[in-house]
């Protein structure tokens, strides 16, 4: 007599819990790679860009010029990632405390990145090569569009690195509780500086926006490592 075995049936939860599961991983990819790509192409760009000096200008400026269109596509590119990823962000977080409008601030920043890339500063302070030292007399409508864009966009990333540091408070979980309020207040403070015209105020924003976006994407991989 021949006996055959047979894999048992998957459930229908099973079957269903999988790819679900796929999937958030995969968002949440997103969300670990959206932000710091952009951190990584702006710096390239500051670095290698002639007449550029992070201390003078702030990385919006790399809109600008004959090689704009690099900072214009990264701006409307890791905006669109964003918003795919705090996808990932809202489901692993839901139900918990925060986890509501922790995604959703995510996903507005990302919004704001792309209003940013659309709208193109002024080109200003001797960048690029050739613009007016000082800043302009008056600015376009589009410089404005583009500074309400950024507005939003810091405003969002600080809300929900506290809003991250609340839940993570909330779940004992000390450590990212205090990393997500440290990431929130050095883009605060960054940009708190920058906007009253401090020294290098571009380079500490610069600084806190990145801190910003890269806790953010530690928080994301943290999740879909879990997964």
């Amino acid at each position: 007599m021949t006996t055959t075995l047979r894999t048992p049936a998957q459930s229908p939860a099973a079957a269903a819990v999988a790819p679900s599961s796929t999937t958030t991983r995969s968002l949440l990819t997103v969300a670990v790679v959206a932000q710091p790509l952009w951190a990584v192409v702006a710096l390239t760009q500051a670095a290698t860009r002639q007449g550029y000096d992070i201390t003078r200008h702030p990385l919006s400026a790399l809109s600008n010029g004959s090689l704009g269109w690099i900072q214009i596509t990264n701006f409307v590119l890791a905006g669109v990632l964003t918003v795919i990823g705090a996808e990932g962000l809202r489901r692993v977080l839901r139900g918990t405390p925060g986890g509501t409008w922790a995604p959703r601030l995510v996903r507005i920043s990302g919004i704001g990145m792309i209003a940013a890339g659309a709208f193109v500063m002024d080109p200003a302070d001797g960048f690029p090569v050739g613009a007016p030292e000082g800043m302009p007399a008056a600015l376009s409508w589009q410089s404005y569009a583009h500074f309400a864009a950024g507005s939003v966009t810091f405003t969002a990333l600080i809300a929900a690195c506290y809003v991250l540091g609340h839940h993570f408070g909330r779940a004992g979980m000390r450590k990212h509780a205090v990393g997500s309020r440290v990431a929130g207040t050095a883009l605060l403070l960054g940009n708190g500086w920058a906007m009253s015209g401090g020294r290098a105020g571009t380079l500490t924003l610069a600084v806190g926006v990145i801190t910003a976006m890269v806790w953010i994407a530690t928080i994301a991989n943290r999740y879909r490592r879990s997964l």
